[in-house]
């Protein structure tokens, strides 16, 4: 503990110390602590002093700053600035260690410190020489690296110059080479010109010499041509004069014939109005007469318009008894019993032609479906013939599927197969009916119960009223209707085939599902059926145009139908449509082949080739994709 305090207070006595001998005016004073101060001044100079090494750009120093001047603030210090309370304080500390029986452990102490800051200040000088050595010797390394750098430079720049040297005594010599092929060029080519102007010169001879007899012919042709054109035209002025005056003479007879046959029909209408003239004044005069023509006149209008009402209402008996409902569309009975005669006739004709179509192997009739699907309707159509036989009661079905698929016409063949008459009707037509669609459904059904053979009721679009009792937007009529069709679709009917078409199959009433014994969907033809329908239609559209036989007025009147010639048009190429055309339906594929045909008879030759073919085909599946997209971004939006 003395040890410490010893080293303080002698700390503080040398601080002080240096301080009077910075400020005192006698310099002979010696403190014994001065050489501390003198070090440590060496070893951290102030920062204001100025450096003692040589600028490096050559500057001279900047001048010293002349000395602030100090500002006495503590009345105990002096004009100079030295406060003696530090030397006080030093003084006080050297009585108490001269006192203190530690003084000789404290100097020894003192000189140990001492020694040991030297050594560290020796240390710190050697390390510095070293950094010295070191520095020395990398600038050594830098400038043999210098030296090196610049004679690789100096025998590169002069292997660039010998290169460029050389370089342009190669360039000369192709200059002059070049110099001389052009020189013996223009020889050659002036040589060439000499030989094509003295060739050119007796062209010229020869062709003025031909000119010349040319124009003497031309000269005698015209001569001909003139003499011959006078001629005619006196020729042709005589006949004109004479086409003339016959046509005057003609004109005359012409003009003479109409004033006689119109002053004659002038006379005989004069004549016809005098006499009604005179009818008509001999009744006015008559009273009798006048009574008698006016009632019968009367009479005559009162017959007529009771005649015309009384066939209007007695035929619309007849037709609301024996006629066709108006909720059908198309079916294959006729509108009246006497007209189904000829309706089956033609029927069985078309039946007939489409059985020969089928052993041709053109497909289910005009309906190129799935085999799994065909083979189904053909089942349903062989099970729905031998109920009939049987007298057992039929089976109601839903064909479901997107819109084109053929739903309708396998309901026309499966009927037919069958051997029932078809009746075609659409959902739609029931909500414009309003009060009436009762009465008008239960009218169809008692004229579908009429048939002999059976018939199978078609309803497409059935989403349209058969959908959801409990739907909002549903009227109470269509709510009538519906319920009219469900009683009437109660029982299982032996008269009655009833067969759904729907592209929502989900929205049809739970009754009305309940109510089906068999459901086939329909789906988008693959790839196969594609390829299949494009070459029905190919023949029906474009191989069968204008083979039609016409009768002797359309040979008159319209001519003959000019028939479309197929070049070049393979299976290959069909399969590479069928391919495209991803995602049509058959109704599409049908539109798309009488494109095809309006395109070739929009053509100047009349001839269907593959690349019209694919022009057209390329255009309808691009507008297929624009549709679709539409239809997403208006569902979306939706």
């Amino acid at each position: 503990m003395s040890k410490t305090y010893a080293i303080g207070l002698i700390s503080a006595l040398a601080a002080a110390t240096s301080a009077s001998s910075a400020f005192s005016d006698d310099s002979s004073s010696y403190s014994p602590f001065s050489f501390l101060t003198n070090q440590s001044s060496k070893a951290h100079p102030p920062p204001n002093a100025p450096s003692s090494q040589p600028s490096m750009a050559g500057d001279k120093p900047p001048p010293p700053p002349p000395p602030p001047k100090v500002r006495n603030d503590n009345p105990r210090t002096s004009s100079a600035g030295f406060d003696p309370e530090a030397l006080e304080r030093g003084a006080e500390a050297l009585r108490k260690i001269s006192k203190s029986p530690n003084s000789k452990e404290a100097f020894k102490i003192i000189m140990r410190q001492e020694e040991t800051r030297q050594a560290e200040i020796a240390a710190k000088a050697a390390e510095y020489k070293a950094m010295q050595a070191q520095a020395e010797t990398e600038r050594q390394r830098v400038i043999y690296d210098e030296q090196k750098k610049l004679a690789q430079q100096q025998a590169q720049t002069k292997s660039q110059m010998a290169r460029y040297e050389d370089e342009l005594a190669r360039k000369r010599m192709q200059a002059e080479n070049e110099y001389q092929r052009t020189r013996n060029q223009e020889l050659v080519k002036m040589q060439e010109e000499s030989s094509i102007r003295q060739e050119q010169a007796r062209r010229a001879t020869e062709e003025q010499i031909q000119a010349q007899r040319r124009q003497t012919e031309r000269e005698k042709a015209e001569i001909e041509r003139e003499t011959i054109r006078v001629k005619a035209m006196a020729e042709a002025e005589g006949r004109a004069q004479e086409a003339k005056l016959t046509e005057e003479v003609n004109r005359r007879m012409l003009v003479d014939r109409a004033n006689a046959e119109r002053e004659k029909w002038i006379a005989a209408i004069n004549t016809t109005f005098d006499h009604i003239g005179g009818g008509l004044r001999a009744i006015l005069t008559d009273q009798n007469k006048l009574v008698v023509a006016v009632g019968g006149v009367t009479a005559l209008a009162a017959g007529v318009y009771t005649t015309r009402e009384g066939a209007r209402v007695i035929w619309g008996y007849v037709d609301r008894i024996l006629g066709q409902p108006s909720l059908i569309r198309e079916s294959s009975r006729g509108k009246y019993p006497w007209s189904g005669l000829f309706s089956r006739a033609a029927n069985s004709l078309r039946g007939g032609n489409k059985e020969m179509a089928s052993k041709n192997g053109n497909g289910f009739g005009d309906v190129i479906l799935h085999p799994s699907l065909k083979k189904r309707v053909e089942q349903l159509a062989g099970a729905t013939a031998n109920t009939k036989a049987h007298n057992a009661p039929f089976r109601n079905m839903l064909f479901y599927g997107p819109p084109g698929t053929g739903k309708t016409m396998a309901a026309r063949e499966l009927a037919r197969k069958s051997g029932l008459d078809y009746a075609l009707m659409t959902g739609g037509d029931i909500a414009p009916l309003g009060s009436q669609a009762v009465t008008k459904i239960h009218q169809l059904f008692d004229w579908a119960k009429k048939s002999n053979r059976g018939l199978l009721l078609f309803i497409d679009e059935a989403d349209a009223f058969l959908c959801e009792r409990n739907k909002t937007y549903m009227s109470e009529a269509q709510r009538s209707a519906l319920n009219a069709l469900l009683f009437r679709t109660g029982d299982q009917s032996k008269d009655i085939v009833l067969a759904l078409a729907t592209n929502r199959p989900g929205d049809l009433d739970s009754a009305m599902a309940d109510r089906i014994d068999e459901v086939l969907e329909f789906p988008l033809p693959g790839q196969d059926e594609r390829f299949k329908l494009l070459k029905l239609y190919l023949d029906k559209y474009i191989a069968q145009a204008g083979s039609r036989k016409s009768g002797v007025f359309s040979k008159i009147f319209k001519g003959e139908q000019q028939k479309i010639e197929i070049k070049g048009l393979t299976d290959d190429i069909l399969m590479e449509a069928a391919a495209k055309t991803e995602g049509f339906s058959g109704r599409e594929i049908a539109k798309l082949m009488a494109s095809v045909q309006a395109a070739v008879y929009g053509s100047e030759n009349c001839v269907l080739d593959p690349s019209l073919f694919r022009e057209v085909v390329d255009y309808k599946v691009a507008e297929h994709q624009q549709r679709r997209k539409l239809a997403a971004a208006g569902g979306g939006s939706v």
